[in-house]
């Protein structure tokens, strides 16, 4: 079985990749939730409803979220009654939080609600929220602390960031089956997400945070930084307001204590020589993800250097 952690556009669009070369059977996903809000009363989770939609084959290629072919006639009636519009959903996709909100309000968990929705959408992959607990990424800015999608959304990512902080996480437990998936793993994929706001919230909750550094499961992580600049998005500021350097180097050390293997993009081809250790092997290669085929050449690439891991390490003579 192979765990992925994972959460934002980059992270859905690897998982496109992965649907495309692997069982999904054979595939548990982790998925980010601090970007979770209440939004017109229904509770959304929008990078859970991304990874479900990519396993479905659903996902918007246009927006890189939401669901493809989405009208979005509720939003504009909603604008009309002057309820708030700026974080946009689809008619579809509001569907999915409705269906979401009423298992919730009915006591099932986010992960049996997830489930119960992968389920109507024929997804066979495991998903899994990191907590059934609420956990919300805060951005402290000179305007005041924001919720992630205030800051993102709302905002455009226009604010300085002064730091970035994980309400509830401390006392936030891993959602059932999260932990035992990663100790039973044969491999764990970090996907190329925001090492700050994407996979960051789920390192907070220690128990899985622990779990990586205790399993067997070989460790791969894909850049989400080419050559000192995040893909898109404000990766970057939010690495910056953590102390990590807005590099590849950075990205190791945002996982320095469990990470076996770092996927770079082959522009930082010089740095990860300099990177490149026994403790830590750094392979460079196309990262970047504009068509279908990209995507399924870079999942089959980070199998591939998986498969030859454990290889090795079964056979290390």
């Amino acid at each position: 079985m192979i765990v992925v952690l994972t959460g934002g556009t980059g992270g859905a669009k690897f998982v496109e990749g992965l649907r495309q070369v692997a069982p999904a059977q054979e595939l548990t996903f982790v998925v980010n939730t601090g970007d979770d809000l209440e939004w017109w009363g229904l509770y959304v989770s929008p990078d859970l409803d991304s990874i479900t939609y990519a396993m479905a084959g659903l996902l918007s290629k246009e927006r890189g979220w939401g669901v493809k072919g989405d009208t979005f006639f509720c939003l504009q009636a909603m604008g009309e009654l002057a309820e708030p519009i700026w974080f946009q959903v689809g008619d579809r996709d509001l569907a999915v939080h409705l269906l979401r909100s009423k298992y919730l309000a009915q006591g099932k968990t986010l992960t049996e609600a997830t489930t119960a929705i992968c389920n109507k959408l024929g997804v066979q992959a495991r998903i899994l929220p990191m907590s059934n607990s609420r956990v919300e990424t805060r951005v402290d800015t000179p305007v005041g602390e924001l919720s992630f999608q205030e800051y993102f959304v709302q905002r455009w990512y226009q604010d300085p960031v002064k730091s970035v902080r994980f309400a509830g996480a401390t006392d936030a437990e891993p959602a059932a089956g999260v932990v035992d998936a990663i100790m039973s793993a044969s491999a764990v994929i970090l996907a190329p997400s925001n090492p700050a706001t994407s996979i960051g919230p789920i390192l907070a909750i220690g128990d899985i945070r622990e779990a990586l550094r205790q399993t067997s499961a070989t460790i791969a992580a894909i850049s989400p930084i080419v050559h000192n600049a995040a893909v898109s998005g404000p990766a970057g500021a939010l690495m910056e307001a953590q102390g990590l350097p807005v590099s590849i180097a950075g990205v190791a050390k945002a996982y320095e204590d469990f990470l076996d293997i770092l996927i770079a993009d082959v522009r930082d081809t010089e740095a990860a020589k300099q990177l490149d250790s026994p403790e830590l092997r750094v392979h460079c290669t196309n990262t970047i993800m504009r068509t279908a085929e990209d995507k399924a050449k870079l999942a089959r690439t980070v199998l591939s250097l998986l498969n030859a891991e454990n290889a090795r390490a079964a056979d290390p003579s």
